[in-house]
């Protein structure tokens, strides 16, 4: 064969390894303790890896529930000694043993041990129980002693287990402030637990059918909030409808009265709970899914006490180097108002939070501008009372009350492309927006609702609006703001931008950890979130990768949100889990703009929907290379011509051997109508004949093909039969850059 099976290992179909929860979900700068992790895959598992500092995690057992093939056999080997013990019985104490001693001798020559009995024992317990739905993505789990050092910064931190398979997916967990407390099963009634002391953070998982409950003691005028973490801890759940843990919180007083109940804050899932305490005495909070489902992974954490609590800010953004005065909204606050300063060269929001004695309130966004801004203000709510703005412009504003409608008056000049955008939900505003564009005799030029925003990955309901539109004529026009749901008050803030389109892209890369071989090639997507029009190419570079790495296809063709392209690692190559980035380079309107991926996952929701989810750093770690033969390489000029109703031949340098009829490749994910025909020896490696279905493709039409390469091989032979022939997987080509073209 080409010395493809020599360059790469074949592997025994490896899995790769994966993390679904971890319980507890948090912990406390200065505190040591145990937590369970629970997933698939994790058999020798060596590290416990945290984004950022200040955390570290010792793996102390992995456990992995039986197969039903060893169910089986130890329900057998238990049967006949349980069918051996009364005579095992009777002839130790004839040799002066005890019962013990007599049954575990006969116990040992069936081959059995004490923790296979335990694991037998524990797995048909599970089997019995209602609330024990299997689940193979979290059947095994791993057991961590954690240890997070003072000082360690609170926030939201990623855990993944590495294994000699590789690097799991991340899951959150959470750096707190407050006092922790773990619940043990089972707590479902009201006299179980009792949190002595507030505030404090209740770590806690919901079983099928639970209702976990907590008493405290409140005193009289304590303003008490419960803030509930689940989805912000696992977002999506891909096997479950809703796609997430959808909690709800209810609080009773010492009679067994409800006195408060939420099932979400605003537009969250997670619930936050209010409530002044009219009078002393014992109070108790109880949590469950709202449809009563569970199992292990749905954790959750509530912040429970008189802590400080943002619900919102106005204005919900400034100018980059200027100082801001912002008004606060929320519970048990040391400030109504406070000023924000970005710094000159800021561009993303930041986090703005308030500091009440020891503790630090939960953070909001907070926008950075690049044009001049100003305060809208009223009577604004007809056409004739329009407010006047300059263009381009920031306007700050609220709905302030259910059915108002703002009103904005802006001159334009013909042919002007203008962009006009609503932030408010991607700034933790509830408004959920409607934008008109009419000009001044009131004809409707434009309108938009919602547009969807990929980069707000944690975002089911992208409620901002946008719209794009060249202004037919000098004049004045009129921008229109309201909420579709015709709510309004205080807290429905937002952003209005008016300004020239300005073309531009982010970039996503999927996964946000690369794991490979040392002369491996994988395969990455890149993500193209276009704005205000810009559609074309993207050429994409690494920066920081080990010297010798190449790109294969790393560009995004004109037009396209996605492309999957390959990373190729030089064969004496290291990286332990070492930062890289790549970044995109795109011509807009005469200038060059750049712009660094953000690393993210691609998660599902609910068996359907993706969401693109960021992570903190794009990491890459690289195990033992190959030891012979020099990285495949696509030969010729590339994109691949590929004519409609037609065949490309793509050239694949490779050093040849005598098995090559063994090697398969199969084209993964590819476009609908292109296929391999076949696959022909060469001299200097192989060809690859591609197909176009003329029925299928289009001329234009741009990307990347991948390739997955397999060695074809017979299983051993069993009972004098021949083995079944099966593919075992190899490696990945290069990226494969290919054009339709016309006949």
């Amino acid at each position: 064969m080409l010395l493809l099976a020599m360059s790469f290992p074949l592997p025994a179909q490896e899995k790769n390894p994966h993390i679904g929860y971890v319980y507890p979900a948090g912990g406390r700068p200065g505190t040591s303790f145990e937590v369970t992790v629970g997933g698939e895959h994790l058999e020798g598992v060596q590290r416990a890896l945290f984004s950022g500092q200040g955390i570290q995690g010792e793996v102390l057992e992995h456990h992995r529930p039986l197969s039903k093939k060893e169910f089986a056999e130890l329900g057998e080997k238990l049967k006949e000694l349980r069918d051996q013990k009364k005579d095992a019985i009777r002839r130790g104490l004839e040799e002066g043993k005890s019962i013990q001693e007599a049954v575990l001798a006969v116990a040992r020559s069936l081959g059995l041990k004490e923790q296979d009995v335990a694991a037998f024992l524990e797995m048909r317990k599970k089997q019995n129980d209602p609330k024990q739905q299997p689940n193979p993505q979290i059947a095994e789990t791993v057991r961590l002693r954690i240890a997070i050092q003072e000082g360690c910064a609170i926030g939201l931190r990623e855990l993944r287990l590495k294994t000699p398979a590789g690097v799991s997916n991340p899951i959150f967990f959470a750096v707190g402030q407050y006092a922790e407390y773990s619940e043990s099963e089972p707590n479902e009634k009201p006299a179980d637990v009792a949190i002595e002391e507030l505030p404090v953070t209740i770590n806690g998982q919901i079983l099928p059918g639970d209702v976990d409950r907590f008493r405290f003691r409140a005193r009289k005028g304590m303003s008490l909030v419960a803030s509930v973490s689940a989805r912000e801890l696992i977002p999506y759940l891909a096997d479950a409808v809703p796609g997430w843990f959808q909690a709800v919180v209810a609080l009773y007083d010492a009679q067994g009265r409800e006195v408060a109940y939420q099932d979400d804050f605003r537009f969250h899932p997670d619930p936050v709970l209010h409530y002044d305490v009219p009078e002393d005495g014992e109070y108790r909070i109880e949590i469950r899914d709202s449809i009563y489902r569970g199992r292990e992974d749905f954790v959750y954490r509530i912040t429970l006490g008189e802590v400080p609590f943002v619900t919102g800010l106005f204005p919900l953004g400034g100018p980059a180097g200027v100082k801001t005065e912002v008004e606060l909204a929320g519970w048990n606050l040391p400030a109504t108002r406070t000023e924000v300063k970005p710094a000159r060269d800021a561009h993303d929001p930041i986090a703005v939070s308030v500091r009440k004695d020891r503790f630090v309130s939960n953070g909001l966004p907070f926008a950075v501008g690049d044009l001049p801004e100003v305060l809208e203000f009223e009577p604004n709510d007809q056409p004739f009372g329009a407010q006047k703005v300059e263009f381009p412009t920031i306007v700050n504003g609220r709905i302030g009350k259910p059915g108002e409608w703002d009103v904005f008056r802006f001159k334009g000049r013909a042919g002007t492309e203008v962009a006009i955008e609503v932030l408010a939900r991607r700034l933790e505003s509830p408004l959920d927006s409607i934008l008109w564009l009419t000009d001044a005799a009131g004809k409707q030029l434009a309108v938009n609702d919602d547009v969807e925003d990929r980069s707000a990955g944690l975002n089911t309901h992208h409620a901002d609006s946008r719209l794009v539109f060249r202004l037919p004529a000098d004049g004045p026009y009129l921008v229109h703001v309201s909420d579709t749901q015709r709510k309004g008050g205080p807290e429905y803030a937002y952003r209005l931008r008016i300004a020239p389109a300005q073309p531009d892209f982010e970039l996503r890369v999927v996964p946000s950890r690369i794991q490979a071989s040392a002369g491996a090639t994988v395969a990455v997507a890149v993500h193209a979130i276009r704005k205000d029009g810009f559609s074309g190419p993207i050429d994409l570079r690494l920066k920081n990768a080990p010297p010798g790495t190449a790109l294969g296809g790393p560009r995004i063709p004109a037009g396209q949100n996605e492309v999957r392209i390959t990373m190729t690692f030089p064969p004496q190559a290291t990286a332990d889990d070492v930062p890289i980035s790549m970044e995109g380079h795109a011509e807009v309107g005469g200038r060059s703009i750049v712009r660094t991926a953000v690393p993210a996952e691609d998660l599902m929701q609910a068996f359907l929907y993706r969401h693109l989810v960021p992570m903190s750093d794009w990491r890459l770690q690289l195990s033992g290379g190959r030891k012979m033969g020099p990285a495949l390489k696509i030969a010729g000029d590339v994109p691949a011509r590929l004519p409609v109703g037609g065949t490309a031949r793509v050239r694949v340098h490779a050093l040849k051997g005598p098995f090559f009829k063994q090697i398969r490749l199969e084209l993964d994910e590819p476009p609908e109508g292109i296929a391999i025909r076949e696959v022909v020896e060469e001299p200097s490696g192989m060809a690859i004949v591609l197909t176009a279905d003329a029925e299928k493709v289009k001329p234009g039409q741009q990307g990347n093909l991948i390739a997955n390469i397999f060695y074809e091989a017979a299983l051993p032979a069993q009972d004098g039969k021949p083995g079944q022939r099966r593919n075992f997987p190899v490696g990945v080509l290069p990226a494969i850059p290919y054009e339709i073209v016309s006949p």
